[in-house]
């Protein structure tokens, strides 16, 4: 089995990230974005018109997977909207560090709670590593709901 800190070092430096939400009928929407591993939760920001933003508006589950599917990462979760003007402030700094992307042109809206920023925490995730064969795959469970 493979320990908890196997996946959140993969959680943590995957540069982007498979999210699939679902849409009002039922039917997956899935794509790609930039995020932070943070304190437990995967933290990403989109417009609030965008697909994913309208699904999580309706239904609050979604997948997240990291980029590398030779050591995956898939966290079923719950996506929160950040109310924090403080989170939101280090999510941008953290964002814009990590990616090398100059952040400021989305800050105002951001940081005034036009646009959002998802916490998606995490109920059930699962890990697989191909090198160490299918045996080694593994189910974490997290809270009540998992």
């Amino acid at each position: 089995m493979l320990p908890w800190s196997w996946a959140q070092q993969r959680l943590e430096k995957s540069h982007n990230y498979w999210i699939t939400t679902a849409k009002p009928g039922g039917s997956p929407h899935t794509m790609v974005v930039w995020g932070l591993w943070l304190d437990g939760a995967f933290l990403f920001s989109t417009g609030r018109q965008s697909r994913k933003a309208r699904n999580l508006a309706s239904n609050q589950h979604c997948v997240v997977c990291t980029d590398q599917a030779n050591q995956a990462v898939i966290v079923e979760g719950i996506a929160e909207e950040v109310a924090a003007v403080e989170l939101r402030r280090s999510f941008l700094k953290r964002a814009e560090r990590k990616y090398k992307f100059d952040m400021s042109g989305f800050e105002a809206d951001i940081l005034s709670l036009k646009e959002p920023i998802y916490a998606v925490r995490p109920v059930v995730a699962f890990g697989l590593d191909e090198k160490k064969s299918l045996n080694a795959a593994t189910r974490w469970r997290f809270g009540p709901q998992g």
